[in-house]
């Protein structure tokens, strides 16, 4: 008998214990966003942590990122058939594949004067999940936490993905579709 997958906001797992990430938007305009990996049930187990903050943002920068990343995901959700999200205050969830994509645009961007985030969202939003999911992977081993700002991986996002000029408005190119080698649970009914 299968079960149909249900999410919440940005195709997060409403099941007990996901491995998530938490985007917490205050009612303050003055004050931070706070990005968080939730491990789930993961978490506590051994010497993993329940969670650790990925970045914290200032108001501003987060307001210049929300609306691509909102884009990007509603798009890939629509896509798999899953409910699409909305930013809200207080605490939205998202899918543990989807918070790995978003980290790596926050850490981008978390330095960026503005007339460079439109830069940084744009060149964001042409790379591949699988490259996003990447570089994730790699900035996080060694520069993962709040704190890791300057550092490694995380400073090499700011540069890589600032590079260039503001884009001028246009209508994005589509891309040849590739068959899928992987099974992302992110676009699987649970069995």
């Amino acid at each position: 008998m299968s079960e149909k997958l249900t999410t919440v906001d940005f195709g997060a797992s409403n099941a007990f214990g996901s491995h998530l990430f938490q985007v917490e938007i205050p009612a303050a305009r003055n004050r931070s966003v706070v990005i968080t990996e939730d491990y789930g049930y993961r978490g506590l187990d051994g010497e993993v942590p329940s969670g650790e903050e990925r970045v914290i943002l200032t108001r501003a920068t987060w307001s210049a990122i929300a609306d691509t990343a909102r884009r990007e995901f509603n798009d890939r959700l629509k896509a798999a058939k899953i409910l699409t999200g909305r930013w809200h205050t207080g605490i939205n969830l998202v899918d543990r594949l989807l918070g790995k994509e978003l980290c790596i645009l926050a850490w981008a961007a978390e330095t960026a004067g503005e007339d460079k985030i439109p830069v940084i969202c744009s060149k964001w939003a042409a790379l591949r999940p699988e490259e996003r999911w990447w570089l994730f992977t790699m900035t996080v081993a060694e520069a993962g936490l709040p704190c890791d700002t300057q550092r490694g991986w995380r400073r090499a996002l700011f540069y890589a993905l600032s590079d260039g000029e503001q884009p001028s408005p246009r209508r994005k190119r589509p891309r040849p579709v590739e068959l899928d080698l992987f099974s992302l649970p992110l676009f699987m009914d649970s069995k």
